[in-house]
């Protein structure tokens, strides 16, 4: 699971075009008892400027299995689940037909009484305490909607109606990731936060 250490094959895999799946653990800041060497904050932006390469950081066991479905079907782009071994909540309860990762974020959880004011998005471990904080902004009365993004590169692939559905155009958006910001700018936007 050493990411960077995989780097060159990954990036040879992108470059010819072959379907290979890294699954990966350990990510992010998670496994925090091994200390600073075990939290890897800069691999996920490092893997995502590869070209050619789906970076998916499923944020439960249902979308870490839509993300494989994903992965398995693209015939000439490899892929990097990067799963962390925290004990994380399931989000997803509700069965469905689609897979929602498939187009690379999605939104999670709508903004309850009234229209949406803050779009929280996250990935990976983060989703969940998106979904907290969520909570919190709700009773407090501010409407706010999750966005989970398992797979920047797909969602970038998405006509631009579906970004802005899913983004929330003309609300506070802030990006939740225990990783570097960099990339997240494309989708905050200019008013935008990120928490890192």
């Amino acid at each position: 699971d050493d990411q960077i250490g995989n780097a060159p094959a990954i990036r040879l895999a992108a470059l010819m075009g072959l379907r290979v799946v890294y699954v990966m653990t350990h990510d992010s800041i998670g496994l925090g008892e091994d200390g600073p060497t075990h939290q890897p904050v800069e691999h996920l932006a490092a893997l995502r400027v590869i070209p050619n390469l789906h970076v998916f950081r499923p944020a439960d066991a249902v979308e870490t299995a839509e993300c494989w479905a994903v992965a398995l079907s693209s015939e000439t782009t490899p892929s990097v689940l990067a799963l962390t071994r925290q004990n994380l909540p399931t989000l997803r309860t509700a069965h469905s037909s689609d897979n929602l990762c498939a187009r690379g974020a999605y939104i999670l959880a709508e903004a309850d009484k009234g229209a949406r004011k803050v779009t929280l998005m996250a990935t990976g471990s983060e989703v969940s305490l998106a979904m907290t904080a969520r909570k919190s902004l709700q009773e407090k009365g501010i409407p706010t909607a999750v966005v989970s993004m398992p797979c920047w590169e797909l969602f970038a692939q998405q006509d631009d109606g579906y970004r802005q559905q899913v983004l929330g155009p003309g609300t506070i958006r802030v990006g939740i990731e225990a990783a570097s910001h960099f990339g997240w700018d494309q989708w905050l936007g200019d008013a935008g936060s990120f928490v890192g």
